[in-house]
């Protein structure tokens, strides 16, 4: 059985890469990038000067966690999109009374594991179910005769990398799963200085040019594919119609690649499009949330490069 999921996995993979790669503008679906390899690459990029927003959603944390907490309230059950470390979560868990539940859910099932083994040692007496799963697909969620309500927490902005109808669709899909007076607490970027956005995904370190570039390794090791990763590189640009970072990977040279015995041709200066991050106002981000939630209250931090929402649902 553990043979066939794992077949299974590769020829999903296999099918996401080969369609986005026959398109006019090639691309990769950006929930690839995080293999080990690239959850801890992610993680380092949070820790990276340039990259503003964990810090800034940090400092909504920190600042306002009581009000957060508060909102949030007793007896529920938290459910974690894309939880990565769960650093952030654990302001949650430190001040949230009473909670009856916590489900880590993330891609990556030995990342997710070594996180929850963590938790489970830092906070003995909570009933934490880790849940290894594509959290844009869907995904049973435990239950738990202890729970008053479900909130759904989603941080660091993971929602700009929807296009607009696609996190629209998103929001209606985690609405539709939720009961009225269930909650959402989702962390979404703010429009800003162009020079600031570009700065972030363009870090002098080089971190998100090796996070971008993990993708063809990944592909490399498990769909046998040839990637010469040199021959590929970084770019990250803001564009302004769309109101988002785009990452891409270009091209050095003309070349052809085999991916499990399928050949695909690169011409030179040719990109692979590997990621959105859509910026949003306030009232932008409101009109996006759908018909089935009420924004309740948003905080933002100093700068108002960063916000933190919570909506109620209806």
């Amino acid at each position: 059985m553990k043979d066939t999921g794992v077949k299974e996995e590769v020829s999903i993979l296999y099918q996401d890469v080969i369609k986005g790669l026959q398109t006019d503008q090639k691309y990769l679906p950006s929930k690839y990038f995080y293999d080990d390899r690239g959850s801890d690459l992610f993680e380092q990029i949070c820790e990276l000067e340039e990259y503003y927003p964990t810090d800034c959603e940090m400092e909504i944390m920190r600042d306002y966690i009581n009000e957060i907490s508060d909102w949030v309230g007793p007896g529920v059950q938290l459910i974690e999109l894309g939880s990565g470390s769960s650093t952030k979560t654990r302001l949650l868990l430190d001040h949230c009374q009473n909670l009856a539940m916590y489900v880590p859910v993330d891609i990556s099932g030995s990342f997710l594991k070594e996180i929850a083994k963590s938790l489970n040692h830092d906070y003995p007496e909570l009933d934490i179910h880790p849940v290894a799963a594509d959290y844009t697909t869907p995904f049973d969620v435990p239950d738990s005769d202890n729970v008053e309500k479900r909130v759904v927490y989603y941080p660091g902005s993971t929602i700009g990398n929807f296009t607009r109808k696609r996190a629209a669709s998103f929001m209606n899909a985690i609405g539709e799963n939720l009961s009225p007076g269930d909650g959402l607490l989702i962390g979404v970027d703010l429009k800003k200085e162009v020079g600031v956005l570009e700065a972030a995904y363009n870090d002098s370190k080089g971190v998100t040019a090796e996070f971008n570039k993990n993708i063809l390794t990944r592909l490399n090791r498990e769909l046998d594919s040839d990637f010469d990763v040199e021959q590929f590189q970084h770019r990250a640009f803001y564009n302004s119609k769309k109101g988002r970072i785009e990452m891409h990977l270009e091209s050095l040279a003309d070349q052809s690649v085999k991916i499990n015995g399928d050949l695909v041709s690169f011409k030179k200066g040719e990109t692979i499009h590997t990621e959105n991050s859509h910026k949003y106002s306030v009232e932008e981000f409101e009109e996006i949330a759908g018909d089935y939630f009420e924004r309740r209250k948003t905080w933002t931090d100093k700068r108002d490069y960063f916000s933190v929402h919570y909506f109620e649902r209806v």
